[in-house]
């Protein structure tokens, strides 16, 4: 990013009160595909874009998309220019991120989002992806959809809600999840613009010009494979940093394959998180099906969302 690109930020890094949500697609419309994290194979990618195709929309594919630099999908410098292409071409109504990994916080600070301010898109992934989620949400007041990724369409694990959520979400088709609770909770009934992402990705984005804004929003967490210590060091971290205190809402979704020492920490991965919010009096839900899971939900990040907990159910219901 240039010298006019991050004074741009810094002036327009306001504390939105609303957001943009870009345009809902219709048929025909173009849906981009990136990999701006780790390495996918062609075979991989291969049903998910007839999956898409069968939703009445167009796939282009980044130039660099099937790239192998190591673990990544090509150099920084191959992953940004794909995604740049992606945000300045018009045609193009959503970008959905092939997978996860890591890489997404190399290339995050050389992108020109200018033409993306001027018609915006919807970036859609999750896990690694978080680093756009956070990064638009707060500096550019754009929502993004955090949802499952191509390289788990064709898995027979994959739950189809976990696709059919990212069809409606696109479309703009209602998005509304009701269920019986299970393990934490706490009553409330709020609404407000939800935010979020990977705890081990947001961690990382403290102090940086990615960090997220949680004031006065509904807070989705989710990770994988953690060992619990580091859990509780990032719940910690999210604490000291200011970014728990002042939330309306609370979502812990998949706290998926966590870990533990030889000499055990002493609690759950949900029991460490409870126990840094538990003086908060708002809604609270655990075990929400979206993350690391094979029912990964979707959901509008930068959405007005409404959150009601009572009588053992939980009711969330995106507004825009």
């Amino acid at each position: 990013m240039d010298v006019s690109g991050f004074l741009f930020l810094l002036v327009f890094n306001l504390q939105f009160q609303t957001m943009v949500i870009p345009p809902y697609l219709n048929p025909g419309d173009c849906v981009g595909i990136i990999s701006p994290s780790r390495k996918i194979s062609v075979q991989e990618l291969e049903m998910s874009i007839k999956i898409i195709q069968s939703w009445g929309f167009k796939v282009i594919t980044g130039r660099n998309v099937f790239a192998s630099s190591n673990q990544f999908a090509g150099s920084d410098d191959q992953r940004m220019e794909d995604f740049q292409k992606m945000l300045d071409n018009t045609e193009i109504k959503a970008v959905i991120c092939s997978r996860g990994g890591y890489g997404s916080v190399r290339m995050i600070d050389s992108l020109d989002f200018s033409k993306f301010i001027a018609s915006p898109k919807w970036i859609a992934g999750f896990s690694d992806i978080t680093v756009f989620h956070s990064h638009i949400n707060k500096n550019l007041g754009i929502a993004t959809l955090h949802c499952e990724m191509p390289l788990n369409f064709a898995k027979k694990e994959t739950h189809p809600d976990s696709i059919e959520t990212i069809r409606k979400a696109l479309t703009g088709e209602e998005i509304v999840y009701k269920s019986e609770l299970k393990g934490f909770f706490n009553e409330g009934n709020v609404t407000g613009i939800i935010t979020g992402g990977n705890l081990s990705v947001l961690y990382s984005l403290l102090g940086s010009v990615s960090d997220i804004n949680t004031d006065g929003r509904i807070l989705f967490i989710e990770d994988l494979d953690e060992y619990l210590y580091h859990i509780d060091r990032m719940m910690v971290a999210m604490k000291r940093a200011g970014k728990l205190y002042r939330i309306k809402g609370l979502i812990v979704g998949g706290l998926t394959g966590m870990k533990d020492n030889q000499e055990p920490f002493g609690k759950t991965a949900e029991e460490i998180v409870m126990e840094h919010v538990a003086d908060l009096v708002i809604p609270k839900i655990f075990n929400f099906p979206s993350g690391h899971l094979t029912r990964n939900l979707s959901l509008k990040f930068g959405a007005e969302t409404n959150l009601c907990v009572e009588r053992g159910r939980y009711t969330l219901k995106q507004l825009t």
